[in-house]
């Protein structure tokens, strides 16, 4: 599918007339039009900051890889899973983007498992020049999701003396809770969303959303005082080990099932495109070497972590079940093995408590019965035969990872053992 993306009355010479179109930081502006990035243009310009050009092309080329994967439809694919995204996104400097393609493609290859094309045109999105641009002095910005390894990384930033400017992609859900935990722990905060309009079906797994978020967060970094002064700044992504590396469970958890939206080899090759654009940001991941337990047992406030810990989200199904934490799902029970590891009362509620009950709803739904499998696999074949192909990537560090997953593993031994999972 070829995908067309760029400002308002922007299109490319001789592209055929089925290619999908998608306006960038506008109104789609006729039928048959997707959009993306209106309300991100309207949050700069109210909050007066002002992105370096190559901040907006970079967060332009974001834009139009979730645009993209929200409108291609996985099912029609040949294989029912695995599609060929041709992308044509118009940014200010065409020819240095160009030098990128083939990095960028290679990250959204690894994060999206579709094979990508990227090309470049002239005519992409330029503001106006703020007369007086806000240059915001901290030191660094932060990812907060309103989860509760972003909750941790807020609580430890500020602990230890960083000043981060905190960046959410609101989700509906998740917005409030975003603010309140901005505001209790004193941080100066911004939130946006892609606000992808599209005209038909949305494709359901939606892989690409991360680079969205990460590009709201570099552009805002590039306003920053600090970059404007030609220096760099931390971007901190704020996510256990365990679930960053996300190794399939089971031989036949792929596909929508293994997402890498915090993966070190994805970080690592959007930093190498990061730093040839010179946007003075570094994607820093300070818990990628530990579990969630862990996270939650090294926390530099304890009492403030307990007084909000029940309160973050960690479901993968949460808006599917009224905003409520299923308890079943993978993300339910990686939270549910840290609160037991870190020894203390889990306030949350989960609608699927007990996953002993031997039924659809409990320990025979899939995801229950994948992580039991794992555990069965590496009790009777070791750990290393479970943790497979997993740490074949360049961008891991082979020995503290797979401690890492064996200490996540024993994680959820405790809680299945706990409820008497079979």
């Amino acid at each position: 599918m070829r995908v067309i993306c760029g400002p308002a009355g922007f299109d490319v010479v001789g592209a055929p007339a089925g290619a999908m179109r998608v306006t960038l930081f506008g109104q789609p502006g006729s039928p048959g039009r997707s959009s993306a990035g209106e309300a991100a243009a309207g949050m700069f310009r109210r909050q007066k900051l002002q992105p370096s050009q190559r901040g907006w092309d970079f967060l332009a080329i974001a834009l139009s890889v979730v645009a993209a994967d929200f409108n291609v439809v996985r099912d029609r694919s040949p294989d029912g899973w695995t599609r060929e995204i041709e992308l044509d996104i118009a940014v200010s400097d065409p020819a240095f983007w160009q030098t990128q393609a083939p990095e960028l493609q290679r990250a959204l290859a690894f994060l999206t498992s579709d094979v990508w094309t990227l090309r470049f045109a002239a005519g992409g999105f330029a503001p106006a020049k703020l007369p007086k641009p806000f240059r915001p002095a901290n030191d660094s910005v932060m990812l907060l999701s309103g989860g509760l390894d972003s909750l941790i990384g807020a609580i430890d930033l500020k602990a230890v003396g960083w000043n981060p400017l905190a960046v959410s992609q609101t989700v509906r859900g998740d917005g409030a809770k975003q603010r309140v935990f901005a505001s209790l722990l004193g941080l100066r905060h911004i939130q946006v969303n892609p606000n992808v309009q599209i005209p038909e079906a949305t494709e359901d797994s939606q892989r690409a959303r991360s680079i969205a978020f990460i590009a709201f967060a570099v552009a805002t970094a590039t306003s920053l005082a600090p970059v404007q002064a030609g220096g760099t700044v931390p971007l901190f992504v704020c996510e256990n080990g365990f679930i960053a590396l996300n190794a399939p469970l089971t031989g036949i958890r792929l596909g929508s099932l293994s997402t890498r939206t915090a993966h070190p080899e994805y970080l690592g090759r959007l930093q190498s495109v990061l730093d040839a654009a010179g946007l003075g940001v570094k994607l820093t991941n300070p818990y990628v070497g530990l579990t969630k337990g862990e996270m939650m047992l090294h926390c530099r406030d304890q009492v403030r972590l307990a007084s909000l810990a029940a309160g973050s989200t960690s479901c993968g199904r949460f808006q599917r079940f009224g905003y409520r934490h299923c308890g079943r799902c993978v993300p339910c029970q990686v939270r549910r093995a840290a609160f037991i590891r870190w020894g203390r009362q889990d306030d949350t509620t989960y609608i699927y408590d007990n996953l002993a009950k031997d039924d659809a709803d409990h320990a025979m739904f899939d995801d229950v019965r994948a992580v039991a499998m794992a555990l069965a696999l590496a009790k009777a074949s070791g750990v290393d035969t479970w943790i497979g192909h997993a740490l074949s990537s360049p961008f891991l560090d082979r020995e503290a990872t797979r401690g890492m997953l064996e200490r996540g593993l024993s994680e959820f031994r405790a809680l299945h053992g706990a409820y008497g999972v079979k």
